[in-house]
């Protein structure tokens, strides 16, 4: 007897935020805004167990999982749903176009010698954590970027005039040689975290507002297969997540990076 699909039920955030997205949207619609306050109401009318951090049900779609199939067969050919700030505790949907930054397998994995702690290496707690401690230990925004950073500030948790609260996993600023001083929002993309225009969006228009004078650069770090760690350098041009410039690292000991390595790198524009 063949075996039978299980279809899996949604869980709470999706109906919840399903029940959301049917309560405003018609056909032909491409945005619309909504309160923080609507999830109480309707986990109530559902009889669904609120929450304790309801600014998780958004974190969860923007950042990690799919919308319910309900609300994405709703967008047009080639777009697809978002949820953004739209001030302090309301949000909004809208249509962007469909883009999804992944590693590109096929670019040159650059060896750098590993300057991790072996006990923070032992004891970070989950694959965020971990991965910016690597790219912090290993300077590799320095690296990347070709500039010298510094840490400011890692999950800081701000404001944004007309989007709300946001986080940002980690802030450096830092100089180039002409003097050129920077501020590098980092994201760092672990597990089944994937790269949207939401957090880079707002990671720029925060720096924009808190750092005025500062030139940014928005940078993502995503682990890949076999410990290599890919760089993104990310802005948002008419809506749209753009990669500016994208290099994968992997951190190994020093005595392991030979003299044909060396030689490899030195004949490239990297």
């Amino acid at each position: 007897m063949p075996d039978k699909k299980i279809e899996r039920q949604p869980n709470r955030y999706q109906t919840i935020i399903a029940r959301v997205f049917a309560n405003h949207h018609a056909k032909g619609m491409t945005e619309f805004e909504f309160a923080r306050d609507e999830l109480a109401a309707i986990a109530k009318e559902l009889e669904i167990t609120l929450p304790k951090n309801l600014s998780d049900v958004f974190y969860s779609f923007r950042y990690r999982n799919e919308l319910p199939a309900g609300i994405r067969k709703t967008a047009a050919d080639g777009l697809e749903w978002i949820i953004e700030g739209a001030g302090r505790a309301r949000y909004r949907f809208k249509q962007v176009r469909l883009n999804r930054i992944v590693p590109r397998e096929e670019l040159l994995t650059i060896k750098v010698p590993d300057a991790t702690p072996e006990i923070i290496a032992a004891y970070a707690l989950n694959d965020e954590q971990a991965l910016l401690a690597k790219v912090r230990y290993n300077r590799l925004v320095d690296v990347f970027l070709g500039i010298t950073t510094f840490s400011l500030q890692n999950h800081l948790r701000t404001t944004v005039k007309n989007v709300g609260q946001i986080e940002i996993d980690e802030i450096y600023v830092g100089i180039d040689r002409h003097g050129r001083q920077f501020v590098v929002p980092v994201q760092a993309k672990g597990g089944n975290d994937k790269h949207g225009v939401v957090q880079t969006q707002q990671d720029i228009q925060c720096c924009a507002e808190k750092f005025p004078n500062l030139i940014c650069r928005a940078v993502s770090a995503q682990f890949m297969s076999e410990g290599r760690i890919a760089m993104f350098e990310l802005t948002v041009q008419d809506s749209e997540i753009k990669v500016v410039e994208e290099k994968h690292y992997q951190l190994v000991p020093a005595a392991s990076i030979s003299t044909g390595d060396l030689q490899q790198y030195s004949s490239l524009n990297i």
